[in-house]
């Protein structure tokens, strides 16, 4: 998934300090960030913001849809490049194609994860299928650890069975849950669920170590440790390995659950980019733009390509424009 926004600011990412006491809920309002065009969708998009960047490894959640694709011409994101971070795809409705640059091509659809892992670079492209009426779900981030975030390349697709217990089903595509545990390889731990509650369910869910934990609404209300949570927001959990406990509304309830120990190191995300310092991300972005120069025939050059281009018919995206002043991060990491 692409941050089209012509303007993205740079973000210092850390973890947050547990406090005294019981782990405390928050509540975390969306924001409408459009996809570009007068026509394109928009997400609501709840991580990452000043009061919080990092839930565990999650650090980008945007939320879309139900979305017309008649009316809004759906998700058309022509290749754009990823560093030091694995996207997290899933979706309730629609199809998503997926082109990326170590070959790899995918249909993504309703109730299957599709995890790319960009390493040290890797660029993809995302559209709705010609088929989809209806196109609604969310794509994440997971900033990967300093020891993987230079590894390889690598996609991987995963639908996790459907679990079923009293007043809910679920599906475990990260981690373990509900006494499931997926197949897939993570470089930290992680947890990443989707659960629907029957009206005026009750469930609790274990974390598999201290985790801190992410609850976005997708339809229907609920409370999560007796906080409520409205539609398309983000409730956080501090870290701890005590159950948390949802309970739905009366018009029952889609949520999805994503957590993990917290993150012990401070990143820099811009755009696209994952990196750990201004300096790293002014170098990815000279790479990518020296890429899609070359591609396009604009210069007689041939960089090393750190992204490579997928096989795709769209034209590359440019990154935009850096901002004009150096980054200052806002706390050191821990």
């Amino acid at each position: 998934m692409s941050n089209v926004e012509s303007a993205p600011v740079e973000v210092v990412c850390t973890a947050v300090e547990r406090g005294p006491g019981p782990a405390q809920v928050r509540l975390l309002e969306p924001r409408d960030v459009p996809l570009g065009g007068p026509r394109a969708m928009s997400v609501r998009r709840t991580l990452p913001q000043r009061a919080l960047s990092l839930i565990g490894a999650w650090c980008f959640v945007d939320h879309y849809g139900p979305d017309d694709v008649a009316r809004t011409g759906g998700m058309d994101v022509p290749p754009h490049p990823h560093t030091g971070l694995q996207t997290v795809s899933w979706l309730f409705s629609g199809q998503v194609e997926h082109r990326d640059s170590a070959g790899h091509i995918a249909t993504i659809g309703p109730g299957a994860l599709s995890l790319m892992t960009a390493g040290s670079g890797i660029s993809h492209s995302e559209r709705s299928t010609s088929e989809t009426t209806t196109l609604h779900g969310v794509q994440l981030w997971v900033a990967l650890p300093e020891e993987a975030r230079f590894g390889d390349r690598a996609f991987d697709h995963y639908e996790p069975p459907v679990l079923r217990g009293d007043g809910y089903t679920a599906q475990v595509f990260l981690g373990s849950a509900f006494g499931h545990t997926s197949p897939v390889a993570t470089a930290t731990e992680l947890l990443g669920a989707e659960v629907r509650l029957d009206p005026g369910a009750e469930v609790s869910l274990t974390p598999s170590g201290i985790f801190e934990l992410g609850v976005l609404v997708d339809h229907g209300t609920v409370t999560a440790d007796g906080t409520p949570v409205p539609t398309d927001h983000l409730a956080f959990r501090e870290a701890c390995a005590d159950p948390i406990t949802l309970t739905a509304g009366e018009q029952g309830a889609r949520v999805l659950v994503i957590g993990g120990p917290p993150f012990g190191e401070q990143i820099v995300m811009w755009w696209n980019f994952v990196g750990r310092s201004h300096d790293e991300i002014v170098a990815y972005r000279q790479a990518w733009q020296a890429e899609i120069g070359a591609a396009a025939g604009a210069d007689g050059g041939a960089p090393r390509a750190q992204f490579g281009i997928p096989d795709d018919p769209g034209d590359p995206l440019p990154a935009p424009t850096l901002p004009p002043v150096r980054i200052k991060p806002r706390g050191a990491p821990r």
